[in-house]
C-alpha cells in the first residue's frame, strides 16, 4: 500500500512538476551566485530575450506533439522581417497614415507566415516527405531568399512608430513577453480543451490507430505547421520592430535549435503525442537563465552551445527513463 503511495507520488511530481521544480533550482542558485540575478531589470530583460523564442516554441510544441519538427523556423523568421519590413518601406510610399502602413505591413508577414508554414504542411502530408527533409529544404530556401532581398545586408524600417512598437512596455512588462503569454494561454486551451488538442495528440501517439478511429491524421499535422508558421511570423513582427531593421544573415539564426531545446525541456517528447505549453514557458525561461548567468559568470558565449546541448541530450534521457 505505501509502495503504491510513493510510486503515484513520483509519477505525479515528476510528469507534471519536473520542469517546474527545475525552474525554482535554477532560480534558487542563479540568485546566489549573482546578487545582480534577481534585480527586477535584469529578470525583465531575460523574459523579453525569451520571449521570441518562446513565441516560436509555442508553435513548435504543436508541430512536435503531432510527431513532425520544423527546421526552417529560423530562416523562415529572416525571411517573414525582410519581406516585411520592404512591404512597409513600400506602403510608407502610398499611405499618408504611418499607422495604416505599419497595420498593412504587419498583416502581410503574418500571411506569408501563415502560407509558408501551410507550404511546409502540405509537402509533408499531401507529399509524403518527411517532415526533416522537407523543412531542412525550406530552411534553406528562407535562408537564400532574404539574403538576395537585401544581398546579404540589412533592411531598415524608415517608420518611427514600428521602432516604438518593439520597445514598448504594458504594465512593466515588453509587448513582446506580454504577446507570448496571450498566445500561450489560448494555445492551452486549444491542445486541452478542444478536439483538435486530442485528435493532434492522437496523432502524434499513433497515427495508424488515429485513422482507424476517423481521425484526419493529414490535417491535423497541416494546421499544427500552419500555426507554427503563424507563431514564426508573430516573433518576426516583434523582433523586427525592437531594431526597426532585419539582418538578413544572423537574424534567426540558432533560432530552431533553441526553440526545439525548450520544447523538449517542457516534456514534449521528440516521438510526439503528448506535451504541454505551459512546460514550453518554463523550458524557454530555463534556456533564459542558463544563457544569463552564464554570461553574468564570464563564461565564454562560445560555450553556450555545449550547454545547450547537454541540455537537450539530458532531457530526452530523462524522458526514456520515464517512459
Amino acid at each position: 500500500m505505501i509502495e503504491e503511495v510513493i510510486t503515484r507520488v513520483k509519477k505525479f511530481h515528476y510528469e507534471k512538476y519536473a520542469v517546474l521544480v527545475a525552474l525554482v533550482v535554477l532560480f534558487t542558485i542563479s540568485a546566489i551566485l549573482s546578487p545582480y540575478f534577481t534585480h527586477i531589470q535584469n529578470l525583465l530583460n531575460i523574459l523579453r530575450q525569451v520571449s521570441y523564442i518562446g513565441i516560436i516554441a509555442l508553435g513548435m510544441t504543436f508541430v512536435m506533439i503531432g510527431g513532425g519538427i520544423d527546421l526552417s523556423v529560423g530562416s523562415l523568421m529572416a525571411f517573414i522581417g525582410a519581406v516585411g519590413i520592404l512591404t512597409l518601406n513600400y506602403f510608407m510610399t502610398i499611405f499618408n497614415n504611418e499607422y495604416l502602413a505599419v497595420s498593412g505591413a504587419i498583416l502581410v508577414a503574418l500571411f506569408m507566415g501563415i502560407l509558408s508554414g501551410a507550404l511546409n504542411g502540405f509537402l509533408i502530408t499531401r507529399g509524403g516527405i518527411a517532415p526533416f527533409i522537407v523543412t531542412l529544404g525550406s530552411m534553406a530556401i528562407f535562408r537564400s531568399l532574404s539574403l538576395f532581398m537585401a544581398s546579404a545586408g540589412e533592411i531598415r524600417s524608415v517608420s518611427r512608430i514600428y521602432g516604438e512598437f518593439g520597445m514598448n512596455s504594458i504594465w512593466f512588462l515588453p509587448v513582446p513577453v506580454l504577446i507570448m503569454l496571450i498566445i500561450a494561454a489560448i494555445l492551452s486551451i486549444i491542445l486541452n480543451s478542444t478536439r483538435y488538442g486530442r485528435h493532434l495528440c492522437a496523432v502524434g501517439s499513433n497515427a495508424r490507430v488515429a485513422l482507424f478511429s476517423a481521425i484526419n491524421g493529414g490535417r491535423i499535422k497541416l494546421l499544427s505547421y500552419v500555426l507554427c508558421g503563424f507563431t514564426v511570423s508573430v516573433s518576426a513582427v516583434m523582433l523586427t520592430s525592437r531594431f526597426n531593421a532585419v539582418s538578413t544573415s544572423n537574424t534567426g539564426m540558432g533560432f530552431e535549435l533553441d526553440a526545439i531545446t525548450a520544447v523538449i525541456i517542457g516534456g514534449t517528447p521528440f516521438t510526439g503525442g503528448r506535451g504541454t505549453i505551459w512546460g514550453t514557458i518554463a523550458g524557454v525561461i530555463i534556456l533564459g537563465i542558463i544563457n544569463n548567468m552564464l554570461n553574468m559568470l564570464g563564461i565564454s558565449p562560445y560555450l553556450q552551445g555545449t550547454v545547450k546541448g547537454l541540455v537537450i541530450i539530458g532531457a530526452v534521457y530523462m524522458q526514456r527513463q520515464k517512459s
